[in-house]
């Protein structure tokens, strides 16, 4: 991430954190179609279909309104300052856990990828509930049965058991895992080919591109999982039915050979456009708190 000397826990927290807030604030929008896209299953007809990323976004301001784009942004809001948090804090972590083990003084390619997929699948023990609770708030179909992130969260625990809000938890784990795996581990490398930042706004520049190309990277990773996950995480539990979505490689198997290969991909491009230059977001907003942080602790 940085060369600069490393902080407490609690700073790598707190600019995981705001780096998450400044992420959501700007992409969410493009996580609402994501979600929309990804639950289709082919079936559906007329207005209720969408063609593509900006059919979607037509649709959902013509027929529901803008303010749609933002319905179950709660969740997120309240999600991403543990996850984001919890996925820079964890990779720091996990880094001297595994330097330490391997004896090696400084951070290589391999270390950054098992780093990164370490850090989350630790991320994702703490986002499960909050995705089930967003994408049911974002699915057209399901969303009328809740008033807002509280009623689902009561609903679910109700009709479906406690044990439900981490339904998913698998497909998570894997999703959360390839991405990290490839955006930290792009990012080493990237900034190893990149000039090395003598100035402000190269080092600027430098995350920019890095986090970019590594959330992007991550982003063609993990999008089948992501679809799976979406899938599994919407099906509605049923006393003595098994759920056509259950497990993640089954899952993986249903949809391609229900609908194609080309399925797995479904909403690639709004998640890349989001979590492509939203990479870039993160890196930047967190090592810049994380270099405020320096400079008030006389560190700089």
């Amino acid at each position: 991430m940085s060369s600069d000397k490393p902080l407490p826990f609690i700073y790598q927290f707190a600019a995981g954190a705001v780096a998450g807030v400044s992420e959501i604030l700007v992409m969410y929008p493009l996580d609402v179609v994501k979600t929309r896209v990804q639950l289709q299953t082919g079936k559906e007809v007329g207005e209720e279909a969408y063609t593509s990323m900006v059919d979607c976004f037509r649709k959902i301001i013509r027929n529901e309104g803008f303010s749609r784009l933002y319905r179950g942004i709660s969740a997120p809001i309240l999600m991403e300052a543990p996850k984001r948090a919890t996925k820079f804090a964890a990779n720091d972590e996990w880094g001297k856990v595994y330097r330490n083990l391997f004896g090696v003084t400084k951070m290589n390619q391999s270390l950054s990828v098992l780093t990164g997929a370490t850090a989350g699948a630790t991320e994702a023990f703490v986002v499960v509930p909050f995705e089930l609770v967003k994408i049911r708030l974002q699915d057209k179909a399901q969303a009328h049965k809740y008033t807002g992130m509280i009623d689902v969260v009561r609903k679910v625990i109700a009709q479906e058991g406690v044990l439900t809000l981490y339904q998913g938890l698998e497909s998570t784990l894997w999703r959360h895992i390839l991405w990290n795996a490839g955006y930290f581990g792009c990012i080493f490398q990237v900034k190893a080919l990149l000039p090395e930042a003598t100035t402000n706004k190269s080092k600027i520049t430098n995350d920019i591109i890095s986090g970019t190309v590594g959330g992007t990277v991550g982003t063609i990773l993990n999008t089948p999982m992501d679809v799976v996950k979406s899938r599994i995480q919407n099906s509605t539990k049923v006393v003595g039915t098994v759920p056509k979505y259950n497990w993640a490689f089954p899952a993986l198997g249903t949809v391609m050979r229900e609908e194609g290969f080309r399925a797995l991909y479904k909403g690639f491009l709004p998640k890349v456009l989001r979590l492509g230059p939203g990479g870039g977001i993160l890196l930047v907003v967190f090592t810049g708190v994380m270099d405020f942080f320096r400079t008030m602790r006389g560190d700089k």
